[in-house]
């Protein structure tokens, strides 16, 4: 049992919190009706997720084993079977459907679908795409939005579509330096899209990503209908990334944005600082 909830990587379901973007920043998010269609989307955008990570560990058993972190995994170390976790994932795919579609809505459900569908294609195709891998990522993300404001009837604002997609593309080019700094020679024998990279290369591809986030998240502030007080946040989020790149220079913290949250105490502060800040700019109608 604990194999099995392990394998459905709990600890990066931190990452389907964005399925709330549309619901906090538009105002709404103490109303119970919409809160609890939002609620229910973020459990079920967990559980399509956990339907990839199980499905991405079958695929990789052979490639993990080689890892020096991922050879631990339920699968890749034999504390589960491969056929136990193609029942577990065949289970939660007929759970994710049957729920979405007599609790949510049809266009929930179809997201749901196409984020398994693309991530099928990622897991045996695209992951192996110099770039198109990280966009990919990318896409999930947008997704966990766009589902988020379906669920609430709530639309998004661009901007805050633009700030998701250069914040995925963030985080997704730092995981792939830091698996390349960790596995170091080793790295094309574990993951074979990692030779196509270099630490160089993508901090290259950094210095455009890093201040297209501040800027997008500047505009969003200054267009935001909720208040201009909204610009008081950037400094939260200029700290945030210049955080994130110092740990990944210093300690190699970044690979897993959770690890970050677990053993960075100054930016799981700034997080909080960062949150409290927005609830009472937006509900405090400052």
């Amino acid at each position: 049992m604990t194999a099995a909830i392990e394998i459905m990587r709990p600890k990066q379901w931190i990452k389907n919190f964005f399925v709330f973007a549309a619901i906090i920043f538009s105002g709404n998010f103490l109303e119970y009706d919409l809160l609890k269609n939002n609620l229910m989307t973020f459990i079920l955008f967990c559980m399509t997720s956990s339907i990839i990570y199980i499905l991405n560990d079958i695929v990789d058993i052979e490639k993990d084993r080689c890892h020096p972190d991922k050879k631990n995994r339920p699968l890749p170390s034999g504390r589960i079977s491969k056929t136990t976790a193609i029942v577990l994932d065949i289970i939660l795919f007929i759970l994710v459907m049957y729920f979405s579609y007599n609790f949510l809505n049809t266009g929930i459900l179809f997201i749901y679908l196409i984020y398994i569908v693309v991530n099928i294609c990622y897991s045996f195709v695209l992951k192996n795409l110099v770039i198109i891998d990280v966009m990919t990522i990318a896409f999930g993300f947008v997704m966990r939005v766009a589902s988020g404001s379906l669920a609430t009837g709530v639309e998004v604002s661009p901007w805050l579509i633009l700030c998701t997609v250069l914040l995925s593309l963030f985080l997704g080019l730092n995981k792939r330096k830091s698996e390349i700094i960790t596995l170091k020679d080793r790295s094309s024998s574990s993951r074979k899209i990692l030779e196509k990279y270099s630490v160089r290369n993508i901090d290259k591809m950094l210095t455009i990503v890093n201040p297209s986030i501040l800027m997008a998240y500047c505009l969003y502030t200054f267009a935001s209908t909720q208040s201009r007080t909204m610009m008081f946040t950037i400094p939260f989020v200029l700290y945030g990334v210049f955080r994130y790149e110092y740990l990944m220079d210093k300690e190699n913290i970044g690979g897993k944005p959770e690890d970050v949250f677990e053993k960075d105490i100054p930016f799981l502060i700034n997080i909080i600082l960062w949150i409290a800040a927005v609830i009472i700019i937006i509900y405090l109608k400052l």
